[in-house]
């Protein structure tokens, strides 16, 4: 086997003008229709962890003096995060159902196309 050759044709496809077909703009297409929900469903949650974490260490007295408003917000801060972690999975569902509805008949026209090809 010619290993010049192989090489050759590998670095000619990597500079060779790319050609877009169907199956990857139906990707494109699937990858934005998801790209909001989940970037929200991954912010949302890490910030409610964050919130029932910081509640935790005011509520187990490792932030702050100890005092009892201290410990009264680190539960308040820790049902919030509970509540906010809770929910995430259910507004994720929300939105990815407007995000297929969004772009669910572009999706649906090009498999068809596909399929019909």
């Amino acid at each position: 086997m010619n290993t010049d050759k192989a090489y050759a044709e590998k670095l000619a496809a990597e500079y060779a003008p790319k050609q877009t077909n169907k199956v990857v703009a139906l990707r494109k297409l699937d990858r934005k229709a998801r790209m909001g929900a989940n970037v929200f469903a991954y912010s949302f949650g890490i910030a409610m962890a964050l919130l029932l974490g910081v509640g935790m260490c005011f509520s187990l007295k490792v932030i702050g003096s100890g005092e009892v408003w201290q410990n009264i917000l680190g539960y308040a801060l820790g049902v919030m995060g509970i509540v906010g972690v809770s929910v995430n999975y259910f507004i994720y569902g929300k939105l990815l159902a407007k995000g297929k509805q969004k772009y669910g008949s572009d999706i649906i026209a090009l498999a068809n196309e596909i399929v019909e090809a």
